[in-house]
C-alpha cells in the first residue's frame, strides 16, 4: 500500500523540455537515493489530450511507503541546504505558477 503525491505543473517558457524533465528527474531521484521516497514517474499530457482546461501539460508522481516516509522526505526538503537543495532550487526555478498538489492513497487502507 503506498501514499503518493501528485504534482501537476507547467514548465517556464524557454526551458527546453529535456532540461526540465531532466531536472526533475535528479531531484526526485536524489530522495530515492536517500530512502526518502520509494519511487516516482515524470509524464507528459500527450497531444494536449485533456478534458479540464487549465490542467497543466507536465504530471509528477511520487510513491511513498506512508506518511511517516512523506514527512521525511519534506524533512530533508525544508533546510534548504545541501545538494539536495540545488536541485530543488533547479526544480523550482523551472515550473510555472500554474501548479496542482494531490494527495492520494491507495485503497482500502491496511488497518
Amino acid at each position: 500500500m503506498s501514499d503518493i503525491y501528485h504534482i501537476w505543473a507547467d514548465k517556464k517558457k524557454g526551458i527546453s523540455d529535456i532540461d526540465f524533465a531532466n531536472n526533475m528527474r535528479k531531484f526526485l531521484q536524489h530522495l530515492v537515493d536517500e530512502d526518502k521516497m520509494n519511487s516516482f514517474r515524470i509524464t507528459r499530457m500527450k497531444l494536449g489530450f485533456r478534458s479540464i482546461q487549465d490542467l497543466p501539460e507536465w504530471h509528477m508522481m511520487m510513491e511513498f511507503s506512508n506518511m511517516a516516509q512523506l514527512d521525511e522526505a519534506f524533512g530533508k526538503v525544508i533546510p534548504r541546504e545541501g545538494q539536495l537543495e540545488k536541485e530543488h532550487i533547479s526544480f523550482n526555478k523551472f515550473v510555472e505558477d500554474n501548479i496542482q498538489h494531490a494527495l492520494y492513497r491507495d485503497y482500502p487502507d491496511e488497518l
